[in-house]
């Protein structure tokens, strides 16, 4: 039995929180202020020649659209997919996250941006200013990727699990046909890896007091076909044994499991008791919501 599409209906418009909404202020008004004062993108924007002395910029360059497609599309995504997310990770969370994955992949474009600078010897690279909270969005794709992977998008009947895979092959595709790019599609594939690597392994749940989700429904070659999956989870363990070993040794040292049973969600079943109390809360939030029925009748009722 294939599970109910999400997003649908009068609901894609309603039923937005609070942090949401404030951060969806932060980012227009971050747009009002480098439109009126086009000199702040030199200070607000992501540099590499310029982050150093302007370190805050690791932070601020996430929060900044300079375009006002940019800004409106930020703003709507971040808000539908903002209230999908938020009941489930708690709101103390979600803005966490933002923070984390925001600050990450700042780090890696600018590792990225002087690297090949070194390699190309092409300034541009240095002097590109690149913002935009395109990265944070690609990181709340991974989130419903694993909290809702089996649930359907309405309008285009894709699984969320391949949401993330989905959309970086589009963004790899148009790379091919414009010269900008470099400014969007580091930002993506950092945002989605660096979002994964946060949830996979350190994401803390307060039920437990374990951090991750080990279950293979979210290992790295889930984002991949599966034909690719037996030639990608070798090399993916390679990586997994370097980033986690010694934490894992860690755990086993404070004595984290009890006798041969390891502590709940140390263990896919707690990844999976999270999947479904995140269907449950969307259902939750989907049955709250006004249907399109409702509002019609308000609207002849209003007349």
């Amino acid at each position: 039995m294939s599970s109910p599409p999400i997003l649908g209906g009068a609901s894609l418009f309603t039923g937005f929180t609070k942090l949401c909404k404030g951060l969806a202020v932060v980012l227009v008004t971050g747009h009002i202020l480098v439109q009126i004062l086009p000199p702040a993108v030199n200070y607000l924007a992501l540099i590499p020649a310029r982050t150093i002395p302007f370190v805050w910029n690791l932070i601020t360059a996430g929060y900044i659209e300079q375009s006002i497609y940019g800004v409106v599309a930020s703003t709507l995504c971040l808000l539908i997919m903002g209230k999908l997310l938020e009941p489930v990770w708690g709101s103390k969370e979600f803005l966490k996250f933002i923070f984390i994955v925001n600050f990450l992949i700042s780090i890696c474009v600018f590792i990225t941006a002087i690297s090949l600078y070194y390699i190309t010897r092409q300034e541009n690279y240095l002097y590109m200013p690149i913002s935009g909270f395109q990265g944070i969005l690609a990181g709340f794709l991974v989130g419903i990727k694993q909290i809702i992977p089996d649930q359907e998008l309405s309008l285009l009947r894709i699984k969320a699990k391949w949401f993330p895979s989905f959309m970086l092959l589009i963004a790899i595709a148009i790379s091919f046909f414009t010269a900008e790019s470099a400014a969007y599609l580091p930002t993506l594939i950092f945002g989605t890896y660096m979002s994964w690597i946060y949830l996979r392994y350190f994401q803390r749940k307060p039920e437990t007091k374990l951090r991750g989700d080990p279950s293979d429904d979210f290992a790295f070659s889930s984002f991949f076909p599966e034909s690719f999956r037996s030639i990608i989870d070798p090399i993916a363990s390679i990586f997994h044994r370097m980033l986690c070993g010694r934490f894992e040794t860690s755990t086993e040292a404070h004595g984290d499991t009890l006798g041969d049973a390891s502590l709940p969600g140390s263990d896919p079943i707690e990844a999976t008791r999270r999947r479904e109390r995140g269907a449950r809360a969307l259902e939750e939030r989907l049955a709250t919501a006004p249907s399109a029925e409702e509002l019609k009748k308000d609207a002849l009722e209003n007349v």
